[in-house]
């Protein structure tokens, strides 16, 4: 089997599925009408109309049976809206056991059984089931028909080749043979004596072939693991009205292969799974004890996500206690990060650079209002910043000095008075 990604889910033994179209506009009042005379007369042992929020387009059908005395059938039909074509549906039904093809037709639990009902169409072709679907006429049709049913997952296809025109007792249906549990799953084609050779035309990109006056089952797509065509092919197919026993044998058996679930149908058996409603007392019973045993999982969960939670918030309390209490120490005192980034050494030298150029611009303007020095006409040089703070700061003290004296200043005016 593959094990790509893409590989499909194979089909459980348990499992029995179909899908057909109801070619009529009453289908769901000929569900209901056959669920409660089903009931009435213990073919079932119920059924329930699932209820489905507001305008749902499809319809949900569920019929619970017990067969064999003591195994239990649940089955679930799903009906979807009306076309021109009718309305199309699934059924996808779940014994206790591996299914066993001697049971009833799960379909049975649904669908009235009188030859002429309309739900027995293929969904696909709008083929019959349980009857003789002869091919057509015109070759391309039969490619295009035969294409159509060698790649269909939902049923089983089988072509048979009439080698002479039959009269009546040659024109009995397979399904006429076949046990209860496959005759609404094989679709029967025949093939009249002069059509061998486009059959097989048509047939060839899958790799199988009728024998002349034989029978083939188609192998579907995917073709199911130890699917061969040699195993699934028969070599003379007796229609006079007896048994064919070899073309039997060989449906039965390929029904029997593990085969992969057609597209649609897990998403069917999921929710047969999931969503099933119709519960006996033990069965709603056990689905609360279950309901109980799981709320209680998810609470002791959550107590015990509540418990560690609190033993954090302890231990982390606990240790900004110990950081408070060794930072109140004395000489154990850590600085801030913030104090530490700021005594790094090109923090310290990029501030004692900003003060000495502030200090220098403080300065200059005092030097000019106070007393012009006599070097402020001299031009600019290049000097460094100290020199130039040097040089304020003498300037400074002298004019200081010079206001100070009151005998340096009379002595200019006595000279004055004796000139």
């Amino acid at each position: 089997m593959s094990t790509s990604p893409t590989a499909r889910a194979t089909t459980p033994p348990t499992v029995w599925l179909t899908r057909g179209r109801h070619t009529g506009t009453t289908a769901e009042d000929v569900l209901r009408h056959t669920l409660r005379r089903l009931k009435d007369s213990q073919d079932i042992d119920d059924f329930l109309e699932v209820p489905e929020p507001g305008a749902a387009p499809y319809r949900i059908f569920e019929s619970r049976m017990r067969v064999a005395g003591e195994v239990t059938v649940r089955a679930r039909l799903s009906l979807a809206p009306g076309t021109d074509g009718g309305q199309d549906w699934t059924l996808v039904a779940e014994a206790a056991r591996p299914w066993d093809h001697a049971w009833p037709s799960p379909a049975g639990m649904f669908w009235p059984q009188e030859p002429d009902a309309g739900w027995r169409h293929d969904a696909a072709t709008g083929l019959r089931l349980e009857e003789i679907n002869p091919l057509p006429e015109d070759d391309k049709a039969v490619r295009r028909r035969l294409r159509d049913c060698a790649r269909d997952a939902w049923h089983l296809h089988v072509v048979v080749h009439e080698a002479m025109t039959t009269d009546e007792r040659g024109r009995v249906p397979l399904a006429h043979w076949l046990p209860p549990g496959l005759r609404h799953r094989v679709v029967e084609h025949r093939a009249a004596p002069q059509q061998a050779r486009v059959v097989n035309w048509a047939l060839r990109e899958f790799g199988v072939e009728v024998p002349r006056g034989g029978a083939v089952v188609l192998p579907g797509s995917p073709a199911p693991d130890g699917y061969d065509a040699g195993d699934f092919s028969v070599r003379a197919v007796f229609l006079d009205g007896t048994e064919p026993t070899e073309l039997v044998e060989a449906v039965t058996r390929f029904a029997a292969l593990p085969r992969p679930l057609p597209d649609g149908a897990e998403n069917a058996l999921t929710s047969l799974r999931e969503d099933w409603r119709l519960l006996t007392l033990e069965e709603e019973l056990a689905r609360e004890r279950e309901l109980v045993a799981m709320y209680a999982e998810a609470l002791d969960a959550m107590t015990k996500s509540r418990d560690l939670y609190r033993e954090a918030a302890e231990r982390a309390h606990e240790a900004l206690a110990a950081y408070r209490e060794s930072a109140e120490v004395p000489g154990n005192r850590q600085q801030p990060v913030s104090q530490a980034a700021a005594a790094s050494p090109l923090r310290q030298l990029t501030r004692a650079l900003d003060r000495l150029k502030g200090g220098t611009r403080a300065r200059r303007p005092a030097a000019r209002e106070d007393a012009p020095s006599p070097t402020a006409s001299r031009p600019a040089t290049a000097e460094s910043p100290s020199a130039t703070a040097e040089t304020s700061s003498v300037t400074a003290e002298t004019l200081t000095t010079a206001s100070e004296s009151p005998t340096a200043t009379a002595r200019p005016q006595s000279a004055t008075a004796d000139r």
